[in-house]
């Protein structure tokens, strides 16, 4: 199955769509991703191909919340 890839030129649209696919992973594994990725990290989750998906979207969770975060700071 191909992989398609989204564009967003915003980068609160992008957390959106990343928060609504956590929420997935989230509601499949009865997990929060935060307490998913500490486990994750400290290797008590195998890297299966949904694992490392979902890491690599908690990461850009996490770089997206900093960068808006950053941006409402200098707007304030």
């Amino acid at each position: 199955m191909k992989k398609q890839r989204e564009i967003y030129t915003l980068p609160l649209d992008a957390l959106v769509a990343v928060s609504k696919q956590l929420s997935l992973y989230e509601n499949r594994r009865g997990m929060d991703s935060e307490t998913f990725f500490d486990r994750y990290q400290k290797g008590l989750i195998n890297d299966e191909v949904e694992s490392v998906e979902w890491a690599n979207a908690y990461q850009h969770y996490v770089a997206l919340h900093q960068e808006l975060e950053s941006q409402l700071r200098v707007a304030a």
